[in-house]
């Protein structure tokens, strides 16, 4: 219990550069996931650590090596300190999804997010945040979709406010990926957005509405189109340019192949909030880059350029979206 996150335990060290024979047993078949966040660290690359040692990897939630970058590592200790429960939530999700299917990850996912939209740590973030201004700046159609004989083209159209994912734009989008799952003649689907972004997350100034956390979950799984996309991966390819930032790689993550321009960047900042991501990122992140790395991006929240989202395996190519076929 001492070892608890709700008794201000905010995360465990574990040393990998004890000698082999101080290192603790396996655990066999139990399976031990304190109520906190587990870091291992060690001096060199864990590839050089015995293999004793390296056996114990899975039961560890970061891994803190030479191959971890200090700006990344930093904020995600700092995150730990101040948003411990939105933290501590986003590494029980992506433990328990290390076993889930991708239906099952996205509706505890999305009960986690529910829950956590009415905790203290996301309400002090909405209380500290400037007033939202009114916005009548929404295009009439926030999704445009274009079929050229058995491809069809799915742009995200609010490119004036790098395509903030907002709840139009969700069920627009639900509609015109639900059209393409439905017609099997459409072998081709490209995901894009206009304007200078793909997407730059969800739409802050809608961020604190949603009231009712029953009505909020069920919207978020009736409503999801990182369930649809994940349902057509196999027809799907997405461009990716400018901020690829929470929803905008979170649900395109589900896609079969990802292609991002050399500028495209990507970030988790949920946990920042009080939150975790809640557009599929804690189901479909970690089944590119491995929970590991999953957990790093999403607790630090920092930006991550194309090259090392390509070097991770977030991103399938890096090139001209532009010129893509």
């Amino acid at each position: 219990e001492e070892r608890s996150v709700v008794s201000g335990c905010r995360y465990l060290a574990v040393d990998l550069d004890q000698t082999a024979e101080d290192m603790p047993a396996m655990p066999g078949q139990t399976v031990w996931q304190p109520n906190t966040t587990v870091i291992a660290f060690c001096k060199g690359s864990v590839d050089s650590l015995p293999e004793q040692t390296r056996r114990l990897l899975p039961f560890f939630d970061v891994v803190a090596d030479t191959n971890i970058r200090d700006e990344l590592l930093n904020p995600a200790l700092d995150n730990l300190q101040a948003n411990p429960l939105a933290s501590t939530a986003l590494i029980q999700l992506l433990r328990k999804n290390r076993q889930l299917s991708v239906e099952e990850g996205l509706m505890l996912e999305s009960l986690t997010y529910s829950t956590l939209q009415h905790g203290a740590e996301f309400i002090r973030w909405l209380n500290r945040r400037t007033a939202p201004k009114p916005d009548d700046s929404m295009p009439t159609h926030p999704v445009i979709t274009h079929r050229n004989g058995d491809d069809l083209t799915i742009t995200l159209n609010r490119g004036d406010k790098h395509n903030a994912f907002s709840a139009a734009m969700r069920e627009a989008l639900c509609e015109a990926l639900s059209f393409a799952e439905a017609d099997h003649s459409i072998q081709r689907v490209l995901l894009q957005g206009a304007g200078r972004s793909f997407c730059a997350g969800g739409d802050l100034d809608e961020f604190g509405l949603a009231r009712d956390a029953a009505q909020a979950h069920l919207t978020r799984t009736t409503r999801s189109p990182a369930r649809l996309i994940d349902r057509i991966s196999h027809r799907t390819t997405a461009r990716l340019h400018g901020a690829c930032i929470g929803a905008g790689i979170e649900m395109t993550a589900f896609a079969g192949r990802l292609v991002a321009s050399p500028g495209a960047y990507f970030a988790l900042p949920e946990v920042g909030f009080g939150l975790v991501p809640g557009a599929g990122g804690t189901v479909s992140i970690p089944r590119r880059i491995g929970p590991h790395r999953a957990a790093l991006l999403g607790l630090s929240g920092q930006r991550i350029d194309a090259a090392l989202a390509l070097e991770w395996g977030l991103v399938d190519e890096i090139g001209d979206p532009a010129e893509l076929s």
